[in-house]
């Protein structure tokens, strides 16, 4: 085939990412697709896979991308006439003790949510379906029916096919070398055979892609990890419909092939490859054998199956994969450029995504926004941090020996820390802050008081932090508390044309007059929220944009990317020029009434406004808002005077009982007084209307706006799902998220979020009640409701307003 001159569409890499994605662009949307590959297909990650496939995670949306995945692998045969080597076989994950017990429950619960088919199974249950297998020391088993297993290299020779089938064109042994750029967009691609035109680029070349984002100035924090399994010779009883086993805690997993066992496993001490670049001509190459490392899911596999101490091994599989600094997959467009999109990083999970992924980026491609709420796996979610290929490898490394360990909530990374603190940490350190990190930033979670270790010690329960929370909490609603926020994210949006723009962008209206404050929800085309923060108008054109630190990126792209093009505009990150200090609680007004000359009564600075003010000699944007159901304010100063200003609220505030309290706190006062969260309340599947934020869009003002016209043919239709809380009264049930919803006995839903509410002393969650012939109030108020927690029925009461909210004159005064 002839090197075309042109191609809409090119995508680079034909494993089975990259020819799921050229098969769903030519199947679903007609697109002329070309794909090259710089060896043959399968050449790099995809044909050393060990191809397990299964469904369930924590999202609901990647759920249903792996879910998707099966049901394409089931049809595909037919459809091209190449076997993909699918066998529904199911999945038994093992559990050894009751932490790993209560984790299935969860799951359990999450799948019922998710509307998948899992089981819990006693040990005798377990040596039926698997009679080769020692069960002597499980708790029992979760069984996934629907998953299975796949042959990698079938499934994308098929994906090929039907690619061709469908007009794709698929390109062998072209490898790219570089890209030409007209500004921030790929005019070009360039490869050792020639030059090509094109409108799009998908990059989803594997261990590879990192080197192929660099070529657009485009960073994809991969790092492959050497990833070993053994192929054994056959083994007498072992069935050929055996099921699919992980033992995670044993770190290992099986599944059967020929007659034999595949085995591999994550091991706490992974070997990483290289931080430098993959060789381009590493093609169906492998390292060599390494037992002596393998050797430590050796002794965990004989254990659970003594079998394979008798049988000889016919080949070890040791070859990189890409993984990520968090174990999800990478999707989405580039922020840093407005034309390449990314398909990598599968963690392993590669063939169990592989179909699922294709059909979303597909679709994520040709229309400019993602299909559905995939912030999980989105590239945005990244940062400049992650182009430190030593931290990444770090991180990554870590995250890949997590694979396996029980997933307690809360968990934090601990690898490549502190690596970014605001000027205030060497204070709050010493005053017995427990950080987590968000981003790189080191943020205070709670605060040990003396004589408490201050650490977090993990459990399935109640944490060793609840009642410390508590009081901070306490604190906050009695007197007055400051919050660390300065790792909020903050751009400066300027110019003639800053006010159209953002009326564009925008739900809520932020043409109030200057000093005002906007929160405000941008919305997708299908009126989807894409993200949640605050405007405050400084000027007539300058506009201060305040959102969330896990944000940064994919907030300042999504509005980069829907400015105007004739230059009326200036966006500027200016995260690292403001440290961020809440001053939060009754009291909040007499603390900063000591520190400032500058008048804070209420007629003065009335709530949902912004003032420069003087606060012990730092000039400072004040900012009237809350995130908690209290008076108070966010204190925006300039970074290297933060501890100046932390010092003199400090001292005044002392009569008062002040102190600092970190994010769990934070989250335990925001469910009770209702305040949503993006990426788990509100998303890119949910519109502000079903939200309970239809208050904050301007659809009473004759006003165009992105989102508006899904809003408006929305409203002509009952509304077939909507946020809701719950609280729970019995105190062994913790909330964590994706508990199922029973309204009179049936599920209507999940909870997005689940935590505690102090002074309520209850139980709080938050999720969408679903029913297709609509949620009114009178249906919502009318059921019976209970929640499932860890695959038990507890009592809960439905709220559809904030439980906590004493007359909001607190907020407003």
């Amino acid at each position: 085939m002839t090197l075309p001159a042109h191609a809409q569409i090119i995508v680079i890499g034909g494993g089975i990412i990259g020819c799921s994605t050229a098969y769903h662009l030519a199947r679903d949307h007609k697109a002329d697709v070309l794909l090259l590959e710089q060896g043959q297909l399968t050449s790099g990650s995809t044909w050393h896979a060990a191809g397990l496939v299964g469904q369930l995670r924590a999202s609901a949306s990647i759920t249903r991308v792996l879910k998707y995945s099966v049901e394409l692998y089931k049809g595909l045969a037919a459809e091209t006439g190449l076997e993909t080597g699918w066998k529904m076989t199911g999945c038994l994950r093992l559990a050894t003790n009751q932490d790993r017990w209560i984790e299935y429950r969860r799951l359990a619960t999450t799948a019922k949510s998710f509307g998948m088919e899992m089981h819990l199974v006693s040990p005798d249950e377990v040596r039926r379906m698997w009679p080769l297998m020692d069960v002597s020391d499980l708790v029992g088993a979760s069984w996934l029916p629907t998953d299975g297993q796949a042959s990698p290299s079938d499934i994308t020779q098929s994906l090929a096919r039907g690619a061709r089938m469908h007009g794709a064109r698929i390109m062998e042994n072209v490898r790219v070398t570089g890209l030409r750029m007209a500004g921030n967009r790929i005019t070009h691609v360039e490869t050792d055979q020639g030059v090509i035109a094109c409108e799009k680029v998908v990059n989803c070349a594997g261990q590879w892609a990192r080197q192929v984002g660099t070529l657009a100035g485009i960073n994809v924090p991969l790092q492959p990890v050497k990833h070993q399994y053994i192929i054994t010779e056959r083994i007498e009883g072992l069935a050929s419909d055996a099921p699919t086993l992980r033992d995670p805690d044993r770190r290992t997993y099986f599944k059967e092939e020929v007659g034999g066992l595949v085995m591999g496993g994550y091991e706490p001490n992974p070997q990483p490859w290289t931080t430098g670049d993959v060789p381009a001509d590493w093609q169906f190459r492998l390292f060599d054998d390494d037992y002596d490392h393998f050797e430590q899911h050796m002794e965990q596999a004989i254990a659970r199956v003594p079998a394979l101490a008798h049988v000889g091994v016919k080949r070890m599989i040791n070859g990189p994969e890409s993984f990520t600094p968090d174990g999800n997959f990478i999707l989405g467009p580039a922020p840093e450029c407005a034309n390449m999109f990314v398909g990598a990083g599968f963690n392993a999970f590669g063939i169990a995504s592989g179909g699922g992924a294709g059909w979303v980026l597909a679709q994520w491609v040709v229309s400019g926004e993602a299909p559905l709420d995939l912030w999980a796996v989105d590239i945005r979610r990244f940062s400049g941090l992650h182009r430190d290929r030593d931290w990444v490898m770090a991180r990554t490394l870590e995250a890949y020996g997590k694979h396996y360990t029980i997933g307690f909530p809360h968990e934090e990374y601990e690898s490549g820390r502190p690596r970014i603190v605001s000027p205030l940490y060497d204070r709050l350190k010493a005053q017995g802050a427990v950080f987590g990190s968000k981003l790189g930033w080191e943020r205070p979670n709670w605060f040990a008081p003396a004589g408490v270790e201050p650490r977090d010690i993990y459990s399935m329960g109640r944490q060793n932090w609840f009642a410390h929370v508590g009081a901070e909490h306490a604190l906050v609603r009695s007197a007055v508390a400051v919050f660390d926020q300065s790792s909020f994210a903050k751009y400066e949006l300027s110019g003639p044309g800053a006010l159209a723009a953002l009326e564009w962008i925008c739900a809520g209206s932020v043409s109030k007059p200057a000093g005002r404050l906007t929160y405000t929800q941008l919305l997708n085309s299908r009126g989807g929220i894409e993200a949640d923060l605050t405007v405050a108008r400084l000027r007539d054109d300058l506009f201060y944009i305040v959102t969330g630190t896990g944000f940064r990126s994919h907030d300042l792209a999504w509005i980069r990317d829907h400015l105007p093009d004739q230059g009326s505009v200036s966006l500027v990150d200016v995260t690292e020029q403001w440290g961020t200090l809440s001053l939060m609680g009754p009291k909040a007004r007499a603390v900063l009434e000591a520190v400032t000359r500058d008048d804070v009564s209420t007629a003065a600075f009335p709530f949902g406004h912004v003032r420069e003010i003087e606060v012990a000699g730092v000039r400072l944007r004040a900012l009237r808002i809350t995130y908690v159901g209290e008076l108070g304010w966010e204190l925006h100063i300039p970074l290297p005077e933060t501890g100046r200003v932390y010092d003199a609220l400090m001292t005044a505030g002392a009569a008062h009982g002040i102190r600092p309290v970190g994010y769990r706190a934070l989250e335990s006062l925001r469910l009770e007084k209702g305040y949503r969260a993006w990426s788990s309340d509100i998303t890119p599947n949910d519109t502000p209307v079903e939200a309970g934020l239809g208050w904050a869009v301007k659809m009473r003002a004759n006003t165009p706006f992105l989102g508006r016209s899904a809003l408006e043919a929305a409203s002509a239709r009952p509304l077939a799902k909507r946020l809701a809380g719950f609280l729970i009264a019995d105190p062994a049930a913790v909330l964590v998220g994706r508990e199922t919803i029973l309204r009179d006995g049936e599920p209507v839903g999940y909870l997005t979020s689940g935590g505690y509410g102090y002074t309520l002393q209850r139980g709080i969650g938050y999720g969408y009640v679903r029913h297709a012939a609509g949620v009114s109030d009178e249906f919502l108020l009318s059921g019976h409701y209970e929640l499932v927690v860890a695959n038990e029925r507890f009592p809960a009461e439905i709220g559809l307003k904030a439980f906590y909210d004493p007359g909001n004159e607190r907020v407003k005064a």
